[in-house]
C-alpha cells in the first residue's frame, strides 16, 4: 500500500507541470501592439509541444501501471481492508467526467483514483487485519509415523493408532501318533492404541481367531504419573517372566519355549483382568512390576478371595557404564502366588507342547496354593542376541482324595512340581542391530515400503536362530491304606526337551517369514501305549503387521 501511495504522489507531481505547460502552449498569441511578454518563436513552441508529447507518453505508461495494480488487487478485494477503485465507482462520479487536459473525451486521459479504506483503518495491507474473524479450529492431523498410521488432535493431546498383525502357518509332523500336517491361522489380531494428554496411554486388542476365552486380548489404561511410578488397569499380560514381555510379532521362533507352559494364565494367552504398578528407575536401569490379577482370563470369575500376585524385577547393571560390551546385559527375576480350588475342578498346568506335537504330562486335580519362581538374562551386542530363562512351579493337592479315581475321601496328595528352561541365540546375517523387543530395522528391503532410515532395495534381512528348551514335571504317587477307602494315587514323572533350528527372513520392516525345524524328544510318554521317540516338526509362518 505504501508503494501505491508513493506512485500516486509521483503521478500528481508529473501531471502538475504538464498541465501548466499544456495551457501555455495552447493559448492564442497576443495581438501586436499590446503590452504583453515577448512572444515565443516557432522553434520554442515546437520544442514545448515535443516535451508535452513525451510527458503524455509518460502519463499513459503510469496509467497502465496503475490499472495493472488495480487489477492485481481486485482479486483480493473481499479479504483486504484497503481497495483501489476509480472515482467513477465512488459517491462522486462526476469528478472523473472531465479530461485531464480539457480536451475532447476521445483524447487520452488518466482516470483519477481514490483509496477506499475499511473501518477501522489498517496501516499495512500485508498485515493481518485487526478485526479479522477468529481462526477456525485447526483440523486433525493424520499420517504415517514410520510404525503405524495415526490420527492426532491439533494440540497433540489426543492420538490414536490402529495396529494389528496376522500369523498364517503351515505345520508338518513326523512321528508315531503325531498330528496331521495342517495350515493354521495362528493369530488374527486388530486393535487401537494411543494416548490422552501426557499421562494416559490406552490399548484395545482383539483376536478374531481366538479359540479359548474371549476375543478381547488387551483392554487397559496406563497412567504415567512419573516414569518411576505408573499404574495400569484392565486386561493385559501378567508381568511374569521374560517371554511374556516380548510381543508375538517380535518372537525369535514360531512358538515360545517350553518354559511358557508354566506361566500364569497360559491358557488365555497369558492375559487376565487386574491391576499393576510399574516403573523405570534411573532411565531404565531398573524396571519393576507388581500386580494382582483374576488369574482365570476375562470370561471366568475368580473362584477364591485370593487373587494372583505377581512381582518382577529387571535391571541393567552396566547400562550407564563406558563398556559397550556390557551395556545391553539384563538380569531379572519374577515371583508369583495364586490359589486353586478343587471344588471348581481346577487342574494342573496343560502339558501340551506349544507346537502341538504331543502332550507330555496329564492334567491332575489340584487344590491349594500355587507358587512360581523365575530367573532370566538377556545379552545383546550388535546383530547378536542371547537369552536364557528358568521357571519353577509348585501346585499343591490338598484334600483332593474324593476327586481321584475310587474316591479316597479328603486325602491330600503330594504336590506337583515342574521346572523348565530355555536358552536361545540369534544372529542377523545382514548386519542389522538386534533390538531387545522389536523388529530389526531392515537396511535394504526386498519389496514394499522403505524402512525408516533404510538404504534402498536389497535382499531384506536374514537371521539364523538356535534354541534348546525343556520341561520336567513330577507328581508323586501315594498308596492309601485305609480300611474304608483304600486306594492308590499313581506317580507321574516325565520330561521332554526340544532343539529348534530357525531361519527368519524380513523382506521389509512389516513382513516376516519364519522356518523352524524342531526335534522334540519325548523321554517318558504320559499316554498309555506310546513309546519314547523323537518327533520332527517343520513350521513355516508368514506374518504381516501394521
Amino acid at each position: 500500500m505504501r508503494s501505491l501511495t508513493k506512485l500516486l504522489v509521483l503521478l500528481a507531481l508529473v501531471l502538475t507541470p504538464a498541465s501548466i505547460i499544456l495551457a501555455q502552449g495552447t493559448e492564442p498569441a497576443a495581438n501586436p501592439g499590446t503590452s504583453s511578454p515577448a512572444s515565443a518563436t516557432k522553434a520554442e513552441v515546437d520544442q514545448l509541444r515535443g516535451e508535452v508529447a513525451a510527458q503524455r507518453q509518460t502519463i499513459e505508461e503510469l496509467k497502465a501501471m496503475v490499472e495493472k495494480l488495480v487489477a492485481a488487487k481486485a482479486s483480493a478485494a473481499n479479504n483486504s481492508p484497503a481497495q483501489i477503485r476509480p472515482v467513477s465507482s465512488s459517491a462522486a462520479p462526476e469528478a472523473s467526467s472531465l479530461p485531464v487536459d480539457g480536451r475532447a473525451s476521445g483524447s487520452p486521459r488518466l482516470m483519477n483514483a481514490v483509496l477506499l479504506e475499511a473501518e477501522p483503518v489498517v496501516a499495512v495491507v500485508d498485515q493481518a487485519p485487526a478485526n479479522a474473524a477468529p481462526k477456525k479450529d485447526a483440523p486433525l492431523t493424520a499420517g504415517w509415523n514410520g510404525e503405524h498410521f495415526f490420527i492426532k488432535s491439533p494440540d497433540g493431546q489426543f492420538s490414536i493408532s490402529p495396529y494389528g498383525y496376522l500369523d498364517t502357518d503351515y505345520r508338518a509332523y513326523k512321528g508315531d501318533g503325531a498330528p496331521s500336517d495342517t495350515f493354521l491361522v495362528r493369530r488374527a489380531r486388530f486393535g487401537f492404541q494411543g494416548n490422552y494428554g501426557s499421562h494416559f496411554d490406552f490399548a484395545l486388542l482383539t483376536d478374531a481367531n481366538a479359540t479359548t476365552g474371549a476375543i478381547v486380548r488387551d483392554a487397559y489404561l496406563n497412567v504415567r504419573i512419573r516414569p518411576e511410578f505408573q499404574f495400569q488397569a484392565g486386561q493385559f499380560k501378567e508381568p511374569f517372566a521374560q517371554e511374556t514381555g516380548i510381543g508375538a510379532t517380535n518372537l525369535d521362533f514360531v512358538e515360545r519355549g517350553l518354559q511358557s507352559l508354566l506361566y500364569p494364565s497360559a491358557v488365555t494367552a497369558y492375559r487376565s483382568p487386574g491391576i499393576a504398578l510399574h516403573g523405570d528407575i534411573s532411565g531404565g536401569v531398573i524396571q519393576w512390576w507388581a500386580g494382582a490379577f483374576n488369574g482365570r482370563g476375562g470370561v471366568v470369575s475368580n473362584a477364591t478371595n485370593e487373587p494372583d500376585f505377581v512381582g518382577r524385577l529387571r535391571f541393567y547393571p552396566f547400562r550407564k557404564g563406558k563398556n559397550d560390551w556390557m551395556k545391553q546385559l539384563a538380569l531379572g527375576g519374577s515371583i508369583g502366588h495364586s490359589r486353586s480350588t478343587g471344588i471348581n475342578n481346577d487342574v494342573s498346568f496343560n502339558g501340551a507342547l506349544p507346537d502341538a506335537a504331543y502332550t507330555f504330562f496329564p492334567q491332575l486335580r489340584i487344590n491349594g496354593p500355587i507358587e512360581r519362581y523365575e530367573g532370566e538374562f538377556t545379552y545383546l551386542k550388535g546383530p547378536m542376541a542371547l537369552r536364557g530363562e528358568y521357571v519353577q512351579m509348585q501346585q499343591q493337592r490338598y484334600d483332593i482324595g474324593s476327586e481321584t479315581p475310587g474316591g479316597l475321601g479328603f486325602i491330600s496328595a503330594p504336590g506337583i512340581g515342574a521346572k523348565a528352561w530355555n536358552i536361545a541365540t540369534t544372529y542377523l546375517l545382514t548386519g542389522e542391530k538386534r533390538p531387545e523387543n522389536g523388529t530389526p530395522r531392515v537396511k535394504s528391503p526386498f519389496f514394499g515400503p522403505d524402512t525408516p532410515g533404510g538404504k534402498g532395495r536389497g535382499v531384506g534381512a536374514f537371521e539364523v536362530a538356535l534354541r534348546y528348551t525343556g520341561i520336567q514335571a513330577n507328581a508323586p504317587g501315594e498308596t492309601i491304606f485305609n480300611e474304608l477307602t483304600p486306594g492308590l494315587i499313581p506317580t507321574y514323572d516325565f520330561h521332554t526337551d526340544e532343539i529348534t533350528f530357525g531361519l527368519n527372513w524380513y523382506p521389509n520392516y512389516w513382513v516376516k517369514y519364519m522356518v523352524n525345524v524342531g526335534v522334540d524328544q519325548l523321554h517318558q510318554p504320559s499316554v498309555i501305549g506310546q513309546e519314547p521317540q523323537n518327533f520332527f516338526v517343520v513350521m513355516q509362518r508368514l506374518q504381516f503387521r501394521f
